[in-house]
């Protein structure tokens, strides 16, 4: 087993994804555009060995219009939780451009939300640009107020 050994990735949080579609709705007429993090499945207190969706991180600086979003790369983590991108077609198209598969490069899940950003209005896509199945999970998030619930000890611990 390698450093970066990559983990299946079993779906998105349904918490996630209603947080996506409805920045992707405030954001409208101009797209959206965040980065997806998972954690792994067993933190959410799923038996499966793989991980799930469960971040939008949207990256500061990012300028958007009707027609595209352009994320600063020098702003971008790099992450071991990265799991791919997530963004709006304010026109609605569910399928990506040339121009999104040529951002396609990192992660294993690719999203787009086109308007008017319902329950049905999203495709996920894999590296390539194929269309790849991402079921909507049910699971329980963390309470965002423990997110910021830490102390030194408990930081020395995520850097072991």
């Amino acid at each position: 087993m390698g450093l970066f050994r990559s983990r299946e990735l079993l779906g998105i949080a349904a918490d996630t994804m209603e947080f996506a579609r409805s920045a992707a709705a405030e954001t409208h007429p101009n797209e959206y555009m965040g980065l997806l993090r998972s954690q792994p499945a067993d933190e959410l207190d799923l038996d499966d060995a793989g991980s799930v969706i469960t971040d939008v991180l949207v990256i500061p600086a990012t300028e958007s219009n009707p027609v595209s979003a352009t994320v600063k790369t020098s702003l971008v983590p790099n992450d071991m939780r990265a799991a791919g991108s997530i963004h709006s077609h304010p026109n609605g198209v569910l399928r990506p451009s040339a121009e999104d598969r040529a951002t396609f490069g990192k992660g294993d899940a690719h999203v787009i939300l086109g308007a008017p950003y319902g329950p049905d209005d999203w495709r996920a896509f894999d590296r390539e640009g194929d269309e790849r199945d991402l079921p909507v999970l049910d699971v329980s998030l963390p309470d965002p107020e423990e997110f910021f619930d830490f102390t030194q000890a408990d930081i020395d611990e995520e850097l072991r």
